[in-house]
């Protein structure tokens, strides 16, 4: 089946499996509450998009949210940017993680590559979160400072963040595999009082010590007060180095009360502020709102993973990454998450599948580039592991190919639901994804996620079936972003969704939706560096290979393949006289490997005379992408902008080569 054809039908839910999904619970809930019948999933969707207030005042409803205060309206207008929804409400997104949780059940199972797998209660867990919350009260910690995190995906971050939010504090976190000015350039502009932070972390066999990498973070970073540290590598480790540094084992004993308090914060008010890099500038601190995320997982981890109480959940991802926080979203549900830091692959690319056996994992979500990884390296997961247990496998991070997905029913399981979704670090969520209860198809999103209108324009910005488009949002959203930080006129936030088509969501993907309302996404169309998920400008690149003496200038792009990757070719321009060697090679990857992430080292250095440019001066990163994903020259760049316009004709022939990168 590994050979089959986009579309192909792979999978169909049974009428059991149906019948007990928690989208046929909901649906039965609005016939018998709302008086609202629907026939079947598009049905549903239109009426969630086309009555959104009705739709999202279901779900506060259904999940049973708790607020302080009541809310005044559903929202304030359509308009995009602005709306504002449930204003007046006050809640708090900490208290609904731990609402109704029996506490001798397992809230959390986390191991590491040089941690045995371990089970985590409910109650151990708030217990844990309860100290936490006092000793960053005595830190000063209160509604709106803010707390970063340079840590792994293991079980402190999880405490940290609940107990960070418990206060109505704002949450940022870096994977420590990011390097020094990376995480500066993101910390440094939301001024942090307070970091948490790890010693090293391990990946593929290695140890990674990174005490003076954080001492250097913190020197640049004059806000912080004090610091909260985890001897992750070595329990013997001196932090002194670092301001006012506290031991996580300190920081987690219980003075006195024992109980959690919940600062009640605005729904709109910030939860934390993730990072989105666009092609010039820093990253962009993308801020979010407590009550918009917390009702938008709700709906995400219930009804497109069909989670609950009795489910375990997995993503492999880092901190660093958007899917971090989605993961962290299942624990309000009542779901098991489990966590997993260090490679996927180590000790050998068995290894996740092992792990979901071990774990009795569930829903197992990964990037489309492990499954091909799997697929290539033909592994037989279904024959050497007992995944009985596993009903759901996700897939983001890029497109995941229709070999893949019939790879997935032949070598893992047969009767499997799989969901390839599709969403972003701006919403923190994905807005196309999958229903329990619809058929798979192979290549193909199962469907428009409930209350997003999802659609794709061509560029005289109408909406199309069949044809590839822009992915854009026609109507708001609760988890857009709030504002960016430190962009009080809006003019950033505008310039990032809105500019392509005014009061209208561009999202900065490639989209067509079918005629049976499936979607199927072919990247991105815009110019940032998305490698398993994690994007990056292209100036972060730059910024990195410029400290190569011998580089004049650069150019990245991105470029999807058929195996649900993508291809990072990087072109150089080298100063007079100067060849590009292996050697010189191997510093521009080294020095993009520690200022930015090793994901994020191109796949191929090739040296060029000259960069095309605009005549103001801006590269024509897009352009060169479309060029060489086959777009003719004529169609993507007009010449008479450029300053170089013989610049372009390396690109074509490299085009015609059928990208040897």
């Amino acid at each position: 089946m590994e050979s089959v054809k986009e579309g192909t039908l792979l999978w169909q839910p049974d009428e059991q499996r149906k019948q007990q999904s928690n989208l046929y619970k909901y649906m039965n809930w609005l016939k018998e509450v709302k008086g609202l019948s629907f026939n079947d999933y598009h049905a549903l969707w239109e009426w969630s998009v086309d009555d959104s207030e009705a739709f999202w005042e279901s779900q506060w409803e259904y999940f049973n949210i708790q607020a302080k205060q009541p809310y005044d309206a559903i929202l304030t207008s359509r308009d995009m940017p602005g709306t504002k929804w449930f204003p007046g409400a006050m809640i708090n997104y900490t208290e609904h993680v731990f609402r109704d949780r029996d506490d001798n059940k397992p809230a959390i199972i986390h191991a590491s590559e040089h941690r045995a797998t371990q089970e985590v209660t409910w109650g151990q867990l708030y217990k844990d979160t309860a100290a936490l919350q006092q000793t960053l009260k005595k830190l000063g910690v209160q509604k709106g400072d803010r707390v970063v995190a340079y840590v792994p995906n293991i079980y402190e971050t999880v405490v940290a963040f609940l107990a960070t939010a418990s206060l109505g504090a704002i949450w940022s976190s870096a994977s420590p595999d990011f390097g020094t000015q990376s995480v500066i350039d993101r910390f440094k502009q939301i001024e942090p009082k307070v970091m948490i932070t790890v010693d090293g972390y391990s990946y593929n066999g290695k140890n990674f010590d990174r005490t003076e990498v954080v001492a250097n973070i913190q020197a640049a970073l004059p806000t912080i007060e004090a610091t909260v540290s985890i001897p992750y590598l070595n329990e013997q480790t001196d932090f002194n180095k670092l301001k006012n540094p506290i031991l996580w084992s300190k920081a987690t004993t219980i003075n006195g009360d024992e109980a959690l308090t919940y600062e009640y914060v605005p729904f709109n008010d910030p939860l934390w502020v993730l990072y989105s890099s666009g092609t010039t500038g820093k990253p962009k601190p993308i801020v979010q709102s407590q009550g918009g995320i917390l009702l938008e997982h709700l709906k995400a981890t219930t009804f497109h993973m069909d989670l609950g109480e009795d489910t375990r959940f997995f993503w492999f991802t880092t901190t660093g990454w958007m899917m971090w926080n989605f993961l962290i979203g299942g624990l309000l549900t009542g779901s098991t998450i489990i966590l997993y830091d260090g490679s996927p692959t180590y000790p050998d690319n068995r290894w996740l599948w092992k792990f979901a056996e071990q774990t009795k994992m569930t829903a197992f979500g990964t990037s489309a580039s492990f499954l091909t990884a799997s697929m290539k390296d033909n592994l037989e997961p279904g024959k050497e592991f007992d995944l009985t247990n596993l009903s759901n496998i996700s897939s983001t991070g890029s497109p995941l190919p229709p070999e893949a997905f019939g790879w997935c029913y032949d070598h893992v399981k047969s009767d499997l639901w799989i969901a390839s979704v599709s969403g972003g670090t701006d919403v923190c969520t994905a807005f196309i994804l999958g229903a329990p209860i619809l058929p798979v198809y192979a290549g193909e999103l199962q469907c428009m996620g409930l209350g997003a209108k999802v659609e794709s324009f061509n560029d005289q910005g109408k909406p199309e079936i069949d044809a590839i488009g822009e992915l854009v949002l026609t109507e708001p959203f609760p988890s857009m972003p709030i504002y960016f930080w430190n962009d009080p006129d809006g003019s950033r936030l505008h310039e990032s969704y809105f500019d392509v088509f005014p009061g209208i969501w561009c999202h900065g993907d490639y989209l067509k939706i079918t005629n049976r309302h499936t979607g199927i996404i072919y990247g991105r169309s815009d110019a940032t560096i998305n490698r398993g998920g994690v994007r990056i400008g292209t100036s972060e690149i730059y910024r990195a290979v410029d400290q190569v003496k011998e580089v004049a200038d650069s150019l990245i792009v991105d470029i999807p393949n058929q195996d649900g990757g993508s291809a990072t070719p990087l072109f150089i321009v080298m100063k007079d006289g100067t060849e590009l060697t292996e050697e010189i090679s191997g510093r521009i990857k080294t020095q993009i490997r520690t200022q930015c992430s090793p994901r994020h080292v191109p796949t191929g250095i090739y040296q060029v005379t000259d960069i095309p440019k605009t005549l103001n001066g801006k590269k024509l990163e897009v352009p060169i992408k479309k060029i060489l994903m086959g777009k003719p020259v004529e169609q993507v760049v007009n010449k008479g902008s450029l300053s170089n316009e013989k610049a372009l004709d390396y690109f074509v022939q490299f085009a015609k080569d059928k990208m040897k990168v």
